[in-house]
């Protein structure tokens, strides 16, 4: 039985005003609906009030909290939303990847997957790399922490403000969010690095040609230490 559509609520701003609550779609798994998001503002799920993220945020960007929220962390638009996975999730083990196939299956998102690569957590991170970016085709950004992020976040929040979403030339920020995620991947490559990547994706402008790449072909581009190097990256199993 499904239950009758309440009035719309009210719910907390961080400027302490009052907004109503988003709409979810509740025909979709787990709330995972479009959210209506106020120009300008962020919906953020109510486990990170109080945390340096979002203070790093306050002045910047007006916030909302919604506790309704099981898989996205942030909702930048009803359709785009941001997964942040900690160093403690990494560590932890495997379980934010339902978090990240629930959002990537929605069908109505646009998931971005932040992700805090630390000295603890970057013998992780190559396994969450290549989940999300070559088995699901998102988008992933590293951060060092969660300051790192907060502009990162408040950045991505900036251009969405400044575009409305029939402008032609929001695509072209999408398309350079694509661009930016798959140089930052291919940097983590070991052996790559800042200088060699953007070199690399010059021959191999994508992750599918860059790991169906032989050695040889490598070669030519990054010299035969830093090939095997990234042969090997790719020849582990996922």
């Amino acid at each position: 039985m499904v239950a009758p559509a309440c009035h719309p609520s009210a719910r907390e701003t961080e400027a302490g005003g009052l907004l109503p609550r988003p709409r979810m779609d509740r025909n979709l798994p787990e709330g995972e609906g479009p959210v209506h998001v106020p120009l300008g503002h962020i919906v953020a799920n109510e486990k990170w009030r109080g945390s340096q993220l979002i203070q790093e945020m306050q002045g910047k960007i007006k916030l909302v909290f919604e506790d309704g929220l099981t898989s996205a962390d942030f909702y930048l638009s009803s359709r785009s939303c941001i997964l942040y996975i900690t160093e403690a999730d990494l560590v932890a083990g495997n379980s934010y990847r339902k978090r990240i196939v629930r959002v990537r299956n929605s069908g109505n998102l646009q998931g971005i997957v932040v992700v805090e690569k630390t000295q603890i957590s970057e013998q992780y991170f190559a396994a969450i790399q290549k989940f999300t970016v070559l088995d699901l085709g998102m988008v992933l950004l590293p951060v060092a922490n969660q300051m790192e992020a907060s502009c990162l976040i408040v950045q991505l929040v900036q251009e969405q403000t400044k575009e409305p979403s029939k402008n032609p030339f929001l695509r072209k920020k999408r398309s350079m969010l694509s661009e930016l995620s798959l140089v930052r991947t291919v940097q983590q490559i070991p052996g790559v690095g800042k200088v060699k990547a953007p070199l690399l994706l010059q021959k191999f402008p994508t992750i599918q040609r860059l790991s169906n790449a032989s050695i040889q072909e490598l070669e030519g581009v990054v010299g035969h230490t830093v090939a095997q190097q990234i042969h090997a990256f790719f020849s582990q199993p996922r």
